[in-house]
């Protein structure tokens, strides 16, 4: 993630994004546009999908096996592709959001020593 103005969306890194579309596929298949709005709604806005960063992303998980796809029609009647979670994708979502729930914990506390101080 990069570091913009208070109020700017966020750019994300790979790994970020990886865990974020397994996590958004949680809640059933969707397409790759409402996978991105998904997100940045759920964030606030405050998360920015690009559809470079997307779409490699997806073929990424596809090629690891996290997620499956299938063609179909969209809500507004266009081809679109239906990404899922597949069992190995839903192994790895609990394994990525242990760790980053590690990770997230760390940075809290490096990033507010204060309070740290008074432990």
């Amino acid at each position: 993630m990069s570091t913009q103005e208070k109020d700017s969306p966020l750019d994300l890194l790979q790994g970020t994004l990886d865990l974020l579309i397994l996590q958004t596929l949680v809640f059933g298949k969707a397409h790759g546009h409402a996978i991105a709005r998904s997100i940045e709604l759920r964030s606030d806005e405050v998360l920015r999908v690009g559809h470079g960063s997307l779409y490699p992303a997806l073929q990424r998980l596809m090629k690891l096996k996290l997620i499956a796809a299938e063609d179909g029609t969209s809500e507004n009647n266009r081809k679109a592709r239906f990404y899922r979670l597949t069992e190995k994708g839903r192994k790895a979502l609990h394994e990525e959001t242990s760790r980053w729930e590690r990770f997230s914990s760390a940075m809290a506390r490096i990033l507010s020593p204060a309070a740290s101080k008074t432990r």
